[in-house]
């Protein structure tokens, strides 16, 4: 027996020794889009010494293998290094597919420049280094950055980005590529996104990108977070800014996870807690915040395929200057006319009404799929609930009452494809599905400004890219928009009668009010008519472009954008006292979609030490829809009288051009320049239009040196000139009972002048980490001012100095 197993362990083992490896594996080298074949990729058989080189066909060939699973790594210039599991057993063949655009890789890898979203738009990019100085302040704050867009403030803390003189509904804002849901009609709404989860930020000019959306008449705002590193990694930042004015602080913190298969995950925290702010004179009651912000995402990201999950949440309370509330008209009166503020008190934290509380949740879920020969496809889901409580000072004891209590939740389904097979000519399509529903509580005791309202939005778009030459490259799209608004609405049967609506929308009635109980249809003696309307709108947008590069130096870019925007509800169905306005506003049931026809060159120069870049733009908006004082002027209510401002529709234009230079003096000096020039006006009424931005400029030098810790120091001078073109229309005249008439100037403040400072230094802490220190002075000479486009620049100054210090600890 024992020579039995003797005999045939010689056997097996005479075998294993005298196995031939004489296997050959070929195989080509191809791009994923085109099939065509990469020359010179590096094919390496993991664990051996063998190392083969594809030839111009993309062929390569290894001989004398053994049969056996082999890892077989391939790299090229400009591709995405791949690892493929090989089983040869025998002669074998395989194809391995490559990603050979460098654009596409710029989606799962980190990289140092910046990526922008359009070809020919009109588009600037905030980097995470400019993003950083802005941590304890807002987006529409660190958008300043950008030459023609400014911020229309209620106060220092409700901060709304203007992209050439328009703003709110006109404005899109992205949020990680879903569309920022959260009662944008509001002038005293500010976008419910923490800044800090922001890595990069991009500012579209008019509506330059279609996938989005159709009715950016301003611009598209596109806020991305930082994208996911394909490494095993583990980095991340805490940042502690403290201020001077409001004696506030600023904490957030991030932590960064990647793996080298694609799987990462990412949670970043914010928290801010400022007190009543000063001008330069006194204190600004009431005007503290407090904000707790948090976001997570976490996904797998390959070349082929991949998966995203992102939440994002926001929590903000804030106060409103306590001087801003306001009683009646007498009272708005004599606060626009006195020199200070009507309440003055010293800094508190505490946040009572008037104020605000919004609470915005954000949940996205995608997914993206590569297809050989054609390109990207990715479908996404998208969910967001907004919650916002506007307090006012009220009588009864019900101030903790909410006068404002509206949640608007919002869903949304989006399909898009990319078809990037010939780099030359690339087409983008795609799809959306949107329904909305807004609810507003009848248990406020106050009438309800917007009533409770369905929405149904879908839209389908095309576009194309092209480079025709070397030096010149041309894109296109066009967009297709249907909504359809469906609400629910009581109104006065006399505002009914008053507003010609009997004649236009009888057909809307669905029930009376009368005695207090509603009854089915029209009845004689209603107080009150429940009405159902149902507005459906049909937009077409389209865009076209083109850049040529003259030289290595010039370029010039040439666009038209035609933007078409159906009315919100605000401007359709409101209907009562705005109390944080002080007026009474109407909407109008007849206001159709807005129609923008914007124009835009672009000129850049680029050489070693100067750079210069001028954007010019003509944009013409047919039935363009703003407030105006109404024909019916002041209405008592019980509080007092109130003016009354309407909705209505007018033909306006808007022109202007913003210029940015950048001159580098010596390695260690640089100056910089931009201003913005803008002029709007009602083309029917022949009037200037309301809130358009003055000339701006700002003029800066910075000293920095590498060899210094990179140590840097800016001196920056912003010059607001007065805005010399006003309707005087706007101004009013109070009657007071047994009193002389009181006239109310709503015109424009003067100019003013300020002067900033920043520095910063990055010191060293171990082997991968630094600590990066930031010292910042806004208003060094505390300069009294009134910003033209601060709707609390009637009751009081705006902010005076404030020294902003930031430790942020990089690991």
């Amino acid at each position: 027996m024992k020579n039995i197993f003797l005999i045939l362990f010689i056997l097996i083992t005479s075998f294993g020794y005298t196995q031939t490896c004489n296997s050959v594996l070929r195989g080509t080298i191809s791009d994923f889009h085109d099939n065509s074949t990469l020359e010179n990729a590096t094919i390496k058989l993991v664990g051996t010494n063998k190392i083969a080189i594809s030839d111009k066909q993309g062929k390569f060939k290894f001989e004398n293998l053994c049969d056996k699973t082999y890892q077989i790594e391939v790299s090229h210039v400009a591709c995405e290094t791949k690892t493929v599991t090989v089983d040869v057993r025998g002669d074998a063949y395989h194809v391995i597919k490559l990603e050979h655009h460098l654009e596409e890789l710029d989606e799962v890898n980190v990289i140092g420049k910046e990526k922008k979203e359009t070809a020919t738009a009109q588009e600037t990019v905030l980097k995470r280094d400019v993003i950083e100085q802005y941590g304890n302040l807002s987006l529409g704050d660190a958008l300043k950055e950008v030459p023609g867009v400014s911020s229309i403030n209620t106060g220092n803390a409700i901060v709304k980005p203007v992209i050439n003189g328009l703003h709110s509904s006109r404005i899109m804002i992205m949020n990680n590529g879903v569309r920022l849901q959260d009662q944008e009609w509001g002038i005293e709404h500010a976008p419910n996104i923490d800044i800090n989860s922001a890595n990069q930020i991009s500012v579209i000019k008019g509506s330059g990108t279609l996938a989005y959306g159709g009715d950016a008449i301003g611009g598209v705002i596109i806020v991305n977070p930082a994208r996911p590193i394909l490494n095993d990694t583990l980095h991340g930042k805490t940042a502690i800014t403290g201020q001077t004015n409001g004696t506030g602080i600023t904490v957030n913190t991030s932590l960064n996870k990647g793996f080298q298969n694609g799987w990462f995950a990412n949670v970043q925290g914010s928290i801010r807690r400022i007190g009543d702010l000063e001008a330069p004179d006194y204190y600004l009651t009431n005007t503290g915040v407090k904000s707790d912000a948090f976001t997570v995402n976490t996904g797998k990201r390959t070349f082929e395929s991949g998966f995203e999950l992102f939440y994002s949440y926001i929590d903000s309370e804030i106060g409103i200057l306590r001087s801003a509330h306001i009683g009646n008209i007498k009272d708005l009166a004599n606060a626009i006319n006195a020199p200070e503020p009507l309440f003055t008190n010293d800094l508190g934290y505490d946040i009572i009404e008037p104020k605000q509380e919004v609470t915005h949740h954000l949940f996205k879920a995608s997914y993206y799929k590569r297809f050989k020969n054609f390109g990207k496809v990715d479908v996404q889901y998208d969910y967001q609930n907004n919650q916002r409580f506007e307090f006012d000072i009220r009588r009864g004891g019900r101030s903790g009452i909410p006068a404002i209590d509206l949640k608007l939740q919002t869903h949304t389904i989006s399909a898009n494809a990319k078809m990037d097979k010939n780099l030359e000519r690339k087409y983008n399509f795609g799809l959306l599905g949107r329904y909305q529903n807004n609810f507003a509580n009848p248990d406020t005791g106050v009438r309800r400004l917007i009533p409770d309202y369905d929405k149904y939005d879908f839209g389908i778009y095309v576009n194309t890219e092209w480079i025709i030459n070397d030096d010149l490259i041309a894109d296109a799209g066009l967009r297709y928009d249907f909504s359809r608004i469906d609400a629910l609405k009581f109104y006065r049967t006399s505002a009914w009668m008053d507003r010609g609506y009997d004649e236009n929308f009888q057909d809307l009635i669905i029930g009376s009010v009368v005695s207090g109980d509603v009854v089915d249809g029209i009845a004689p003696n209603a107080s009150q008519y429940l009405t159902n309307p149902i507005f459906d709108y049909h937009n077409i947008s389209a865009a076209a472009g083109m850049k040529y590069e003259f030289n290595a130096n010039q370029w010039m870019a040439l666009g038209y954008n035609l933007a078409s925007r159906a009315p919100n509800a605000s401007e359709l169905f409101s209907d009562g006292l705005h109390h944080s306005a002080a007026r009474i506003e109407i909407g109008d049931l007849r206001i159709d979609s807005e129609r923008s026809h914007r124009i835009s060159a672009t000129y850049g120069y680029t050489a070693s030490r100067f750079n210069v870049q001028a954007e010019s733009y003509y944009n013409h908006i047919n039935n363009f829809i703003y407030l105006i004082p109404g024909p019916d002027g002041i209405i008592p209510l019980i509080r007092g009288p109130f003016p009354v401002w309407e909705y209505i529709q007018t033909d306006a234009t808007l022109f202007g051009i913003d210029l940015s230079a950048d001159y580098q003096i010596t390695q260690q000096w640089r100056a910089n320049h931009k201003s913005s020039f803008i002029k709007g006006y009602d083309v029917r009424a022949d009037l200037p239009l309301i809130d358009i931005p003055p000339f701006m400029t700002s003029n800066g030098i910075t000293y920095s040196n590498s060899k210094w810790c990179n140590f840097s120091a800016n001196l920056q001078s912003e010059w607001a000139f007065e805005q010399n073109e006003f309707p005087d229309e706007f101004n009013y005249t109070v009657p007071i009972a047994d009193e002389d008439d009181i006239f109310v100037d709503l015109g424009p403040p003067p100019a003013y002048h300020l002067m900033h400072f920043q520095s910063e230094i990055t010191l060293p802490i171990f082997k991968q980490s630094s600590l990066n220190i930031r010292l910042s002075v806004d208003n060094i000479f505390n300069t009294n001012y009134r910003n033209y486009l601060n709707r609390l620049r009637f009751f009081a100054d705006d902010m005076g100095r404030n020294i902003r210090l930031q430790l942020q600890l990089n690991y």
